[in-house]
């Protein structure tokens, strides 16, 4: 089976692609690599650079291969960001994935795997959050997301297209061999800065900030699901089987199931690196929940999926092991 990776050389494309061609599935790549590095895609796997804007382009690679199924990574991340700059995130995440939709719809390519995101929700009404939760974002980023979800609903109701979107916690880790891992331009993510902040200026790093130490948890900072980037790539492969074997179109939640504080990953970091995060107090950013845990039991139940790195030491192992080896992510590659 052949399947397109688009922003397959970002954090988690990279892995999926690489998980897939260890499993048998002929990759192709596509990425812009605004965001993506080079360096993450194997050689072994063909790279096309390019945009999701370039609608003759996607429509080349659709008819000159033959591709089966498409997973779609390709979106801007930031919540910030995205407030400060809403039209690049609606055009990004909103209006390339109708173009890329559109070309498989010309082209017959009936398979999609969605990169969704737990910002559909918002602010939590129960915990833990499970498909059925309201979906109220709170920022554009949260509203794009949430925009594919329906785009996706109405392109399997009139075109026959079938699709999983996967709605993502706080993915997180690096493959156990310390050969990838994550490295963003602008790192938002806590495990890498809490072992950026330990390396210190060899790595970029800075004081960690903490945001917020008056919540109400148990030890006042935020609780946030933590999974990670095998286990989600896993999931991508058995949502893709599900859908080949005649499943219809679904939406699972993707987590953990389990919450840490910043507390306790700043704690096990250090237990594991034998180093001091140095800490610096910083007041709540706005918009952050006290406590955020997927519940992902129809995934489990539907597709029989279970994370392999469950503990949070084994994720923070796995991290630190990239981040040791490679103080300047790819560049050190």
């Amino acid at each position: 089976m052949d399947v397109l990776v688009v922003g397959g050389a970002g954090y988690i494309g990279s892995f999926m692609s690489r998980l897939l061609t260890e499993r048998g599935y002929n990759t192709t790549v596509f990425d812009n690599l605004s965001l993506g590095h080079r360096a993450a895609v194997d050689r072994k796997i063909r790279l096309i650079e390019g945009d999701l804007s370039d609608n003759r382009l996607l429509k080349k690679i659709f008819t000159s291969t033959n591709c089966d199924a498409v997973m779609h990574f390709a979106a801007l991340a930031l919540v910030g960001e995205s407030v400060e700059d809403p039209l690049s995130y609606y055009y990004n995440n909103v209006s390339n994935t109708v173009n890329l939709l559109k070309a498989m719809k010309e082209t017959g390519v009936k398979y999609f795997i969605f990169s969704s995101s737990a910002a559909v929700f918002g602010n939590p009404k129960e915990i833990p959050i499970v498909e059925a939760h309201p979906q109220e974002p709170i920022n554009p980023y949260g509203w794009s997301k949430s925009m594919v979800e329906q785009i996706l609903k109405d392109a399997c109701q009139a075109y026959g297209l079938r699709y999983v979107s996967l709605r993502y916690f706080n993915a997180a880790g690096a493959y156990p061999d310390g050969n990838m891992g994550e490295d963003h331009h602008n790192e938002t993510h806590l495990i890498p800065l809490v072992l950026k902040s330990i390396l210190g200026e060899e790595a970029g790093g800075k004081p960690l900030k903490i945001f917020g130490t008056d919540y109400d948890t148990p030890d006042r900072t935020c609780i946030r699901d933590y999974i990670h980037v095998l286990d989600l790539a896993e999931a991508h492969i058995l949502a893709l089987e599900y859908l080949v074997g005649g499943g219809p179109s679904q939406v699972f939640n993707l987590g953990n199931g389990k919450g840490f504080s910043v507390l306790e990953v700043i704690r096990t970091a250090e237990k594991i690196t034998g180093r001091t995060v140095p800490l610096v107090k910083a007041n709540r950013r706005a918009g952050d929940p006290p406590v955020l845990v997927a519940g992902s039991e129809k995934i489990s139940q539907k597709l029989g999926w279970k994370p392999g790195y469950a503990e949070l030491e084994a994720i923070i192992e796995t991290a630190w092991k990239w981040h040791s080896k490679h103080p300047k992510g790819y560049d050190d590659s």
